[in-house]
């Protein structure tokens, strides 16, 4: 006896005929292998990455790549032999995403024979076609798998690129070719296994090409003019693409970067992230502001999407502490989702950090679409954004502090200077414990006192995050006074820098930070 207890449909089956009690365990089986597969991908997506050297990094993205694909064909494989399917599966299949995948996973292997590896996407490639993602898998792992059994040195290369034949996967080598002896026997099984060293069962380009046929492409092998091998799938265009993306959008490349999603609204968090993966990102959520900041400290984001409207901390709040906090994702780009789209408000929304504005609800991909490209854009050439604009800028407006000093004098100026220092001192030191302690009374009180201070000295980012500060403690909002406190002391530690250098410097001297 192992220990194993059959389910009583299974245990049953045994007085069943035999096909049917075959069936019934390879339908237990294939539950138990979801599960378990389910729970290594499961695993892998929750290991943080952002302690890990980059081989590791790269080691982690292709185990979970090479997971994903065999869920995919544990379940073709369940579906071949329970005979539940006999036609190619079609499916809306996120190409950027699917050849990062294939990057990370082909990578490795290529590093460790010493080979270069490289995946290039055409621009007018569509980040989204419906096909049968495990017959195009299969064709080109089995590309890959030849192009580097072959290749002892330079690269092994990708290129995906679109024209009026069709789509075409193109993989390249650097290895010897394939000998012209060969030709007339290529898609014969054992057909490239025959050179030294290089043993094999020789399936590939028969396999390749059987898969290919499966999807209604083309298969091709050849030498490339200047040495080593080519070898091409072809797509018609027919049917390539999903009917409900079809449009003159071009949608943008999200392929390698991740997206924070800070939205209340599972409907919306849903319809936000299935757009998103559409255009290859990999998505987090965020049910508010104060969720958001926590996965915007723990982890690192390549692009949020912000809902305007949202409990214990909003929208603007959460994008104005991330602007004046000063840390890692102060210069993220932020795209904007709100139903209210007048001209002041969206003024407003620009003003507390936004590069992009989307209208709720959404009623297409495209809005978002462009909404990204002009927030990516943005986030290149931020002379059109205020809020951007003013991330590298000193922490106050040195013409005002340079006036105020020239009106206390030459003595007066040191006594000013020490004592804005003291009072900066006894505030910050204030917060720390008020807020340590979620005492909104002495928040109130402090951050009063740091408007009038840095109102005066012209340090207007702080003065409006003390004006929040002082708002949210007043009202008892004790998450957005924890996120706002921490961004106004950030600012508050930059302006006592700054006073301390204008204290050590000779008269007249403008300290920057």
């Amino acid at each position: 006896m192992n220990g194993y207890i059959a389910p009583p449909e299974v245990a049953s089956s045994a007085s069943l005929p035999d096909e049917k009690a075959q069936l019934a365990r390879i339908t237990l089986l294939g539950h138990d292998l979801r599960a378990a597969v389910s729970d290594i991908l499961g695993g892998l997506r929750m290991l943080g990455d952002e302690s890990l050297s980059p081989p590791m990094r790269l080691q982690l993205e292709r185990m979970r790549a090479a997971g994903e694909d065999m869920a995919r064909l544990i379940e073709e494989g369940l579906e071949v032999v329970t005979e539940q399917t006999v036609m190619p599966l079609r499916q809306t299949v996120q190409l950027a995403r699917m050849l990062y995948d294939i990057e990370m996973r082909w990578a490795g292997r290529a590093q460790e024979k010493g080979l270069g590896f490289h995946v290039a996407l055409s621009p007018d490639v569509p980040m989204v076609v419906t096909l049968d993602r495990i017959a195009l898998e299969r064709v080109l792992a089995n590309m890959l798998s030849n192009a580097l059994k072959y290749t002892d040195r330079g690269d092994v290369r990708l290129f995906v690129t679109l024209d009026e034949a069709g789509l075409h996967f193109s993989v390249l080598d650097d290895g010897p070719g394939f000998a012209p002896e060969l030709s007339p026997r290529l898609f014969r099984a054992g057909s490239r296994g025959d050179a030294p060293g290089k043993a094999g069962n020789g399936l590939g380009l028969y396999i390749s090409r059987d898969m290919a046929r499966r999807l209604g492409g083309d298969f091709e092998v050849g030498n490339r003019p200047e040495g080593g091998a080519c070898v091409r799938l072809s797509l018609p265009l027919d049917g390539l693409l999903p009917p409900e993306l079809r449009s003159e959008t071009a949608l943008p490349d999200l392929s390698r970067m991740r997206v924070l999603i800070a939205e209340d609204s599972a409907l919306n968090q849903a319809v936000l992230g299935h757009m998103l993966c559409i255009m290859g990102a990999r998505c987090d959520m965020a049910n508010d502001g104060v969720e958001a900041l926590e996965r915007l400290d723990s982890g690192c984001y390549d692009l949020a999407v912000i809902d305007i409207e949202m409990p214990r901390v909003s929208g603007m709040e959460l994008m104005t502490a991330l602007r004046a906090g000063g840390g890692r994702h102060a210069g993220i780009p932020i795209v904007a989702c709100t139903a209210y789209v007048l001209r002041a408000n969206r003024e407003a929304i620009c003003e507390a950090g936004a590069d992009a504005i989307v209208s709720k609800p959404f009623h297409g991909i495209e809005p978002l679409a462009d909404a990204i490209t002009q927030a990516l854009a943005q986030a290149k050439d931020p002379k059109d954004c205020p809020a951007r604009a003013t991330l590298g800028a000193p922490v106050l407006d040195e013409a005002v502090f340079a006036d105020l000093l020239e009106l206390a004098g030459a003595a007066g100026a040191q006594e000013l200077l020490e004592r804005l220092l003291a009072d900066l001192g006894r505030i910050e030191r204030g917060l720390v414990a008020a807020l340590s302690e979620n005492d909104a009374t002495r928040v109130r009180a402090d951050s009063h006192v740091l408007i009038s201070i840095s109102g005066s000295v012209g340090a207007e980012r702080l003065c409006a995050l003390a004006v929040d500060l002082n708002a949210a403690a007043d009202r008892g909002d004790l998450p957005a006074m924890q996120l706002l406190g921490r961004s106004a002391l950030t600012q508050t530690d930059r302006l006592i820098h700054y006073a301390a250098k204008c204290l050590s410097q000779p008269r007249g001297g403008n300290a920057r930070t």
